[in-house]
């Protein structure tokens, strides 16, 4: 890869994928690598800059993560945040300690305004803490830049090594000015000229997916979503006849949802691609049947996924390389290095072993779901497609707590259908990052015409979100929500209870399971 790249070196804290997020908004590339990522690695990966995340431990622990202290050394400009900050002072010779008063949230910073980072921002400026030890003894060589009300080095820096420390979290929303602040580390500290356009990641994938495959022959496993369509329609521009898009339905998909993909890219579609369908709903169920714990339903619906791309293969004949559309947060909730595996995603940690393809092409692996979008419509994919509500790959597998069985699978798309329509009808469908109904593994006493019921209970989720990382619960407005209710209760056989999950991301996943 050519373009300038920022390096985010991972501490274990909680924003580790915003930071990333935040630099590549400001239109230069960024990855997230393990802490202790090796010299070797960071020289060859020859980033214009470096930033230390946050992370929960005290950088004076025992067991506390520490980098190599020859990165100080490598000339490279670095950017400390909260543990990042507290490590940077303590590796150079600074005093860390556990603070009398720990800071939380929202919290007034007052800046040094000749510092390169605040030069653009307010002397007095809102920022988000969460920290309980602080620097309390700055390394020599290094000036105090910044302080709070109960934080006497809130920021440092050594201006003529290139090495800034913030306790704060500038990538953050709660960060009034936080991403001038980071657009100042990028820009004016490392010196990016900002090389990161979607116009020109579209073409060089496309050209490096040519170099790669040559005359070989390609099978995509297309589901209908924004993810695969991208991937999907890349390849076609990078192979053409090479590609065969086989989408399987497996009977875990929205109502209706199987004959519009195949309306869209089969062959009497817009796109015109070798485009194969596969029934396979029973052979998901029988699979599924008797299984409650999600990560295994996630890693049966993966390999079965595998072993269904594997058979139409063979009917293809000699197929080289299969085509996924994973992205970024896929790859980092399923884990990275050492951080915690969240949940598997079915095309990244719900993979068997042993496949049969002699490659995996996952051509947006190292994009967000909003860059996916700007990617879409560089290809020309209609805006509705584009922005079509994105579905997880094992669909409503995981949207069913506990068994999932055909008659569920009916219950939960009924009621999404429903949800959906609603939406749609209030005109906030656009507003929202992402909407569905779930069915809880919870039956509960209800009373209709009179009589006793004993049926399950849907749940509603909706989010405001732009990168999939983070999200808030989306405020959908009560008359709407009313409506949704009683159709729901009223049409769909097996539902006596609506209920409203309003919890963000984290603590929650967007997702149920």
């Amino acid at each position: 890869m050519q373009n300038e790249k920022i390096l985010v070196l991972d501490f274990g804290g909680q924003y580790n994928q915003l930071i990333a997020r935040r630099v590549r908004e400001c239109n230069v590339y960024c990855e997230v690598h393990p802490y202790n990522m090796s010299i070797e690695k960071i020289k060859e990966y020859n980033p214009k800059g470096i930033i230390f995340t946050g992370g929960p431990n005290s950088v004076y622990g025992e067991d506390s993560p520490q980098c190599d202290k020859e990165i100080f050394n490598l000339g490279y400009p670095i950017l400390g945040i909260c543990y990042g900050c507290q490590l940077t002072a303590f590796t150079l010779g600074g005093v860390v300690e556990h603070a009398t008063v720990s800071e939380y949230g929202k919290t007034m910073l007052n800046t040094d305004k000749t510092s390169v980072l605040f030069k653009n921002v307010k002397e007095e400026t809102s920022v988000w803490m969460s920290h309980t030890d602080f620097v309390s003894k700055a390394p020599i060589g290094f000036k105090i830049t910044a302080y709070t009300k109960d934080c006497p080095i809130a920021a440092m820096e050594n201006e003529n090594r290139k090495i800034y420390a913030v306790q704060f979290h500038p990538e953050v929303m709660h960060s009034e000015e936080g991403m001038t602040m980071l657009r100042a580390f990028v820009y004016d500290v490392c010196n990016c000229q900002g090389d990161w356009k979607m116009a020109d990641f579209a073409q060089s994938t496309i050209e490096q997916i040519k170099a790669k495959v040559g005359k070989g022959k390609v099978l995509c496993a297309l589901s209908g979503g924004v993810d695969s369509s991208v991937a999907a329609v890349l390849l076609s521009k990078a192979v053409g006849e090479q590609l065969t898009c086989v989408f399987v339905d497996h009977g875990l998909l929205r109502k209706n949802e199987g004959d519009e993909v195949e309306t869209v890219f089969g062959p009497n579609g817009h796109y015109k691609l070798n485009f194969v369908r596969v029934n396979a709903q029973e052979r998901f169920y029988e699979k599924l049947k008797g299984v409650t714990e999600p990560e295994r339903k996630r890693k049966i619906i993966g390999e079965e996924f595998i072993r269904v791309f594997e058979e139409e293969a063979k009917k293809i004949g000699s197929v080289d390389y299969l085509v996924q559309g994973t992205i970024y947060p896929d790859v980092i909730e399923s884990g990275l290095g050492k951080s915690a595996t969240i949940k598997s995603h079915h095309n990244v940690g719900g993979l068997p072993s042993v496949v049969d393809f002699r490659e995996i092409i996952e051509p947006l692996r190292l994009l967000f779901k909003d860059e996916v979008r700007k990617v879409g419509l560089e290809l020309g994919i209609p805006e509705y497609l584009v922005y079509r509500q994105p579905f997880p790959g094992p669909g409503l597998g995981i949207r069913i707590i506990g068994e999932v069985t055909a008659e569920k699978v009916k219950i939960v798309q009924d009621a999404d259908y429903i949800y959906r329509e609603e939406i749609a009808k209030a005109g906030i469908d656009k507003d929202l990052g992402q909407y569905f109904a779930a069915l809880t593994n919870m039956q509960s006493v209800g009373v209709m015409g009179d009589e006793r019921t004993y049926d399950y209970a849907i749940a509603l989720r909706a989010v405001m979100t732009s990168d999939f990382m983070t999200a808030d619960w989306a405020r959908i407005p009560y008359d709407v929500l009313d409506i949704i209710s009683r159709r729901i209760v009223n049409e769909v056989k097996g539902v006596n209870r609506v209920l409203l999950d309003c919890t963000s991301k984290p603590p929650a996943t967007i997702e149920f399971e």
